[in-house]
C-alpha cells in the first residue's frame, strides 16, 4: 500500500512538473507571438530587392525624387488609433498641394510595423496616412483618419492648411485591409472623397461575411486595381481556405459594373505575405496615373500594349477598358 501511495505521488509530481513546463511552453509562445506582432516587417531599401525587366515596374517599385518628414497624432477619441503621415519634406516651404493616399492595414498589423512602405510611395509626391488600428475591416478608422486630415487641410494653424489636394485622394489595403479600403470607399460618410482604390489579397468574400467583415464591392463606382498572390496561403491549395483565391478576385471585379476601369491580375510566385513588396511598384504607378495625371505610369494599365499584360511577374491579367 505504502509503494503504491509513493507510485502515486511520483505520478503527481511528474504531471506538475509537465503541467509545468507546458504552461512556461504557452507563455513563451504567447509573449513572442506579442513581441513579433510589434517588430519591422520591412526594411529600409526593401524595394530594390525585386527584380523585374518591365521598365515601367521597375520605375515605380524604386524610390522616388522627394525627401520625406514625419509627424504623429494622437486620436482624441478614446477609441481612436494613432495617426502617422509622410509627406515630402517641401510640403512646408511650398504653395503647390499634394495628393493623398490613405493605408488601410492587415489583421494584427499597424503603420509603425511596415514605415518604409509610407516612405517609398511619399518619395513620389505624395501624403501618406497610417494609422495603429489592427482590425481595419469596417474602414471606421481610414475615415477618422481621413476626417483629421480634411481638418488639418482647413486650419491655418497646421503645416498642412491647404496642402492637401482633396480632388486627389486614393487608398490601398492588404488582406483584412483590402476590406477596410472597400468599407471606407463604400460604407463611410466620407467615402466620396475616394477617387481610387488598390487593394492586395483582400479576404474573399466568403472568408470575410464568416468574421463578420462584411463588404459589397459592387458600390464601387471608381478605378480599382485589385491584386493577389498564386501560391497557397492566397490560393488555399491542398484543401485549404484561401484568403484571396482567383475565384474571390473574379467575383469581385464581376461585381463592379464594366463602365468602371477595373484590373485585376496575381503576382506569380506570390504568397499572401509577399503582397505588399510584390505589387509596390504598380501600386505607385496606379496611384501616380490617377492622382498625379502621370501619363507614363498610365501606361501600365492601359490599352492593348499595357505593360502589365506582358510582364511575367504578373498573370491573370484582366482589364476593363
Amino acid at each position: 500500500m505504502k509503494n503504491k501511495e509513493k507510485f502515486l505521488r511520483r505520478i503527481g509530481k511528474i504531471l506538475l512538473i509537465m503541467l509545468g513546463i507546458i504552461v512556461v511552453i504557452v507563455v513563451s509562445m504567447i509573449l513572442y507571438g506579442k513581441w513579433k506582432s510589434t517588430q519591422p516587417l520591412l526594411e529600409d531599401g526593401y524595394s530594390y530587392a525585386y527584380k523585374t525587366t518591365s521598365p515601367l515596374e521597375q520605375k515605380y517599385i524604386k524610390m522616388g525624387t522627394y525627401d520625406v518628414s514625419t509627424i504623429k497624432y494622437d486620436s482624441k477619441n478614446d477609441e481612436g488609433f494613432q495617426t502617422k503621415v509622410w509627406y515630402p519634406t517641401e510640403l512646408t516651404s511650398t504653395n503647390h498641394t499634394y495628393p493623398l493616399i490613405m493605408i488601410a492595414n492587415a489583421s494584427d498589423m499597424s503603420a509603425s510595423r511596415y514605415e518604409p512602405f509610407f516612405e517609398h510611395l511619399a518619395t513620389w509626391g505624395f501624403v501618406v496616412v497610417g494609422n495603429e488600428d489592427r482590425m481595419s475591416s469596417s474602414g471606421k478608422s481610414n475615415a477618422e483618419s481621413l476626417d483629421l486630415m480634411l481638418k488639418l487641410n482647413s486650419n491655418t494653424n497646421t503645416i498642412f492648411y491647404g496642402k492637401i489636394d482633396i480632388n486627389n485622394v486614393g487608398i490601398a489595403g492588404y488582406s483584412q485591409g483590402g476590406v477596410g479600403a472597400i468599407n471606407a470607399v463604400t460604407a463611410q460618410e466620407n467615402g466620396h472623397y475616394y477617387k481610387t482604390i488598390f487593394t492586395g489579397s483582400a479576404a474573399n468574400f466568403e472568408l470575410s461575411k464568416a468574421l463578420g467583415w462584411n463588404y459589397d464591392v459592387s458600390k464601387i463606382t471608381i478605378p480599382y486595381f485589385m491584386t493577389a498572390g498564386t501560391l497557397k496561403n492566397d490560393t488555399g491549395e491542398n484543401n485549404g481556405i484561401g484568403v484571396a483565391p482567383l475565384s474571390s478576385l473574379v467575383q469581385n471585379y464581376n461585381s463592379i459594373t464594366n463602365n468602371v476601369l477595373k484590373v485585376r491580375a496575381r503576382a506569380v510566385n506570390a504568397d499572401h505575405e509577399d503582397m505588399l513588396v510584390r505589387s509596390d511598384g504598380y501600386l505607385t504607378a496606379w496611384m501616380m496615373y490617377h492622382l498625379q495625371g502621370d501619363k507614363e505610369a498610365g501606361k501600365a494599365f492601359l490599352g492593348k500594349n499595357a505593360e502589365i499584360l506582358n510582364n511575367a511577374n504578373w498573370q491573370d491579367v484582366q482589364i476593363s477598358k
